[in-house]
């Protein structure tokens, strides 16, 4: 069954001195401000695109990982996943960055590289996002 998630941006004045709001309508977790200032320079307690795109892949990234694993006979006891996404003004996003430590019990260190490597390519956020280079960190715990 498919689903459909919301969220909802609102964006008052130019960019450079503007601001605005997102807020995650699906979950109703709350509403978070966003300025230029958050997405190309320092954050000041404010979100951007690129910091909820870093927050989507290292979920999704995880979620494929552990899926994958645990279909392979060997489930995960955890999964940590850190996603550093890249925003250069006036080029975008130029690469993301998955640094993933896992303990999975009874699994060689090529085993879990293999694994990693096809979570990175099996991930839909990761086909979503297929433009950018993404690269990988993956390491046993």
């Amino acid at each position: 069954m498919a689903t459909t998630r919301t969220a909802n941006a609102h964006w008052e004045g130019p960019l450079l001195s503007g601001q605005g709001t997102v807020s995650l309508d699906s979950s109703n977790v709350g509403t978070f401000d966003v300025t230029w200032a958050s997405r190309a320079e320092d954050p000041a307690g404010r979100t951007s695109p690129e910091e909820l795109i870093a927050a989507a892949h290292s979920t999704c990234y995880s979620m494929a990982l552990s899926h994958g694993l645990a279909g392979a006979g060997t489930p995960p006891e955890k999964v940590d996943t850190k996603a550093d996404v890249t925003f250069q003004p006036g080029e975008g996003i130029t690469g993301i960055h998955l640094t993933v430590r896992a303990s999975v019990p009874g699994l060689s260190a090529a085993d879990f590289e293999k694994a990693a490597q096809a979570a990175k390519e099996g991930c839909p956020v990761s086909q979503a996002l297929a433009g950018t280079k993404i690269t990988l960190d993956a390491a046993l715990a």
